[in-house]
């Protein structure tokens, strides 16, 4: 099987990382018995049942928030269109979102899997269907954590900047306020789900759950993983099997765009549109020009790629 290469890969906004341009970074290589896995739907990679039931036993802490867009509406179509999601003609949307304003630039959010203030944000970006760039802080202190310094004075997480608006913003609770507000039917209408007390505990659990994966810079990764363009993944929180890896990127401080597609997302027909299916995590490299499924071959081909 041959890797996939993207017709036309999401490039993420310019951030202020090291001015150190592409080409004079060291050159990545995907070894030649790496080969693609062909995409398994509906399936449990083996060797990752434990992971999928501690991933689903995180998304149980937090009641399945993450999986559905806001507004969620299902719904059941007679005949599908070519280029549209649909399972089993099962096909649900969110009129409420289509009335708010889309971004147009993605966003950019400092964070790291393991904080509980950091995944209710993540969710609150998949309920709203948005387009993020994760540029990893692990444990608030590695990755981007001193760009972050650099640019709000502190090493805090999780920190917000839209360059569609100009606005950069600490606090997760502020950060949902702001999306709801600007990308949604405004801040009264966040989920009950995301605001504390229950947040906080039940995000907190969710992470114990998964053994606190994702909060500490790997010591082998790359020196140079902060530099490198960001790599587009396809998923949503909800998803036990993009849990592990999300934990991945974080560890190897890679930074990474989310394109969110829960349930409702019109991401899933873009998906469809794309490659034909809809499968999540799904991983595009503009590094390597490597496209592939399956989370347990994701998480191999980034070890592979981005360790020393």
């Amino acid at each position: 099987v041959r890797f996939a290469r993207p017709a036309s890969a999401l490039r993420a906004p310019a951030h202020t990382r090291c001015s150190i341009v592409a080409s004079s970074l060291p050159k990545l290589t995907v070894p030649d018995n790496f080969v693609v896995p062909e995409p398994k739907p509906l399936s449990v990679p083996e060797g990752q049942v434990v992971s999928a039931l501690t991933g689903s036993l995180a998304l149980a802490f937090r009641l399945g928030s993450g999986v559905f867009v806001h507004g969620w509406t299902p719904g059941f179509v007679l005949t599908p269109k070519e280029g549209e999601y649909n399972l089993f003609r099962f096909r649900d949307t969110s009129p409420a979102l289509e009335a708010c304003k889309r971004p147009e630039k993605p966003l950019l959010l400092y964070e790291y899997e393991a904080s509980p203030y950091c995944r209710k944000v993540r969710e609150v970006c998949g309920m709203l269907d948005l387009t993020v760039t994760m540029l990893p802080c692990p444990g608030a202190r590695a990755g981007f954590a001193q760009e972050l310094q650099g640019k709000g004075g502190k090493m805090t997480v999780p920190y917000l900047e839209d360059p569609n608006t100009g606005r950069g913003m600490y606090e997760s609770d502020d950060i949902i306020n702001y999306l709801f507000d600007e990308y949604g039917p405004g801040r009264d209408e966040a989920p009950w789900l995301v605001r504390e007390p229950f947040a906080l505990w039940s995000c907190a659990f969710s992470a114990l759950a998964r053994g606190l994966k994702g909060g500490s810079r790997d010591a082998r990764a790359r020196p140079e993983n902060e530099q490198r363009e960001p790599v587009e993944l396809w998923g949503y929180e909800g998803s036990p099997f993009v849990r592990p890896v999300r934990e991945r990127l974080c560890e190897l401080a890679l930074p990474h765009t989310i394109v969110y597609c829960p349930r409702g997302s019109t991401n899933r027909d873009r998906m469809v549109q794309l490659t034909g299916r809809f499968q999540v995590p799904y991983l595009r490299d503009p590094n390597t020009g490597v496209s592939l499924f399956e989370s347990d071959s994701i998480v191999e081909y980034l070890n592979t790629v981005y360790m020393t």
